[in-house]
């Protein structure tokens, strides 16, 4: 049995809060948590006042680049199901959980629907128990309600999350930018930001007929938040995601044809992106998630609606959290939460904190190290929108079930 005591740290539990001390691991899982006696037989850690938190579970990334994981401190990551091939066949799933092990846990979201189509319901269930930990559809909304009522009670019968993408696609079909000044004055197609609350309310209608659980994957617009938040209140399991972007750029990001603010949801007006830090601040967003979808300049450097959707997201996830932090939108414990514990719960993961018996998945990090963002030193694509933004925060080492990554 290994035994490692990691001392003078601040250690940071979404559930029992910031505070000094240290924590035990035994055999790669958490033994104790803030004051105790070292064993005589640990390997001691100091973590030289620096802060040790839970690794980060990062729900919904679409490539993966275990350089850029490590760097971000993430540990676990929910793959969604596009991909080549989609993720509806069992083996396929199965694969792709392992492949990962034993530094990063790959938590496949396996398709709702054969191709992600939205026509035919895929094999849920078999993908279920060959590793996949929810089911969803991928980038895009299933039109037809009637499958979609469908495999929101399927998912409820598996007790698995559906990860849906909220868009009204009779909206936003060709569409590259929201509706508003941006978007006129470029001459882009685009969007009226509604085609975000007609899915959102549709999908929760049939989320609370059903009694599944619904996470959307990222809600980013005032409208939907609003529909979420009373949603919660009537007793329907919904959750919500959202990535940085959405909260601190606005669309007026995509100034001079910018691709690399091309993201999908598009870039919100200012109004919507104040909405979002406020339902960040009374908690109707639940999980941060970083929407890791990196592009090479192959498909970047093109003219604004041929280029690609997506940025590079995994290594600026927690600096850009703890913006919020210090802009006191939120405590650095809501934010481990948000970070780790609740995509955890949405996935049915016993992981995202400090508590005795979970896994030592752990990152150790210094919360004022200033530097700036380069997307030319990234370890993946680095497309980032926030190229040359200075931000506070770098992750130092990372632990997967007590070893060091």
């Amino acid at each position: 049995m290994t035994t490692i005591a990691f001392v003078n740290a601040q250690i940071a539990c979404p559930v029992a809060g910031v505070k000094p001390g240290g924590l035990l691991v035994r055999d790669g899982v958490i033994a104790a948590a803030g004051t105790f006696e070292v064993p005589g037989d640990a390997a001691t850690i100091d973590c030289g006042g620096k802060t040790l938190a839970p690794g980060i579970v990062d729900l919904g990334v679409f490539g993966i680049d275990r350089a850029a994981f490590r760097a971000g401190g993430i540990v676990r990551v929910a793959l969604m199901p596009d991909g080549n091939p989609v993720l509806d066949d069992p083996g396929i799933v199965q694969r792709a959980a392992l492949i990962g092990k034993p530094d990063l846990w790959i938590h496949p979201i396996a398709a709702a629907t054969r191709g992600l189509a939205g026509e035919d319901m895929a094999e849920m269930a078999i993908c279920a128990s060959a590793g996949a930990k929810a089911v969803g559809t991928g980038r895009h909304w299933i039109a037809d309600s009637g499958v979609m009522r469908r495999v929101l009670a399927y998912a409820r019968d598996l007790d698995i999350a559906v990860v849906a993408h909220a868009e009204d696609g009779g909206l936003t079909g060709g569409a590259v930018a929201t509706d508003g000044e941006t978007a006129t004055r470029l001459g882009l197609p685009s969007a009226p930001a509604a085609a975000e609350a007609l899915a959102v309310a549709r999908d929760l209608m049939l989320a609370e007929d059903t009694g599944a659980r619904l996470h959307i994957r990222q809600a980013t617009t005032a409208a939907a938040f609003d529909l979420i938040r009373a949603a919660k209140r009537r007793g329907v399991r919904v959750t919500c995601g959202i990535t940085p972007a959405h909260l601190h750029l606005s669309d007026i990001a995509m100034s001079d044809f910018r691709t690399y603010a091309h993201l999908s949801p598009p870039l919100r007006s200012e109004s919507d992106r104040q909405a979002a830090r406020g339902a960040v601040a009374d908690g109707t967003i639940d999980v941060l998630a970083s929407g890791h979808d990196p592009h090479g300049p192959e498909k970047k450097r093109l003219p604004f609606t041929d280029s690609a959707a997506g940025m590079a997201g995994a290594e600026t996830l927690l600096p850009l959290g703890l913006m919020l932090v210090r802009d006191g939108v939120l405590p650095l414990a809501r934010l481990l939460a948000m970070l780790a514990a609740n995509p955890a719960r949405v996935l049915g993961l016993e992981t995202g904190t400090l508590e005795a018996g979970k896994p030592a998945d752990l990152m150790l990090f210094d919360a004022d190290t200033p530097w700036q963002i380069d997307g030319s030193a990234f370890a993946s694509e680095g497309n980032t929108p926030f190229d040359g933004l200075p931000v506070q925060g770098r992750v130092l080492r990372v632990w997967k079930a007590g070893r060091e990554v």
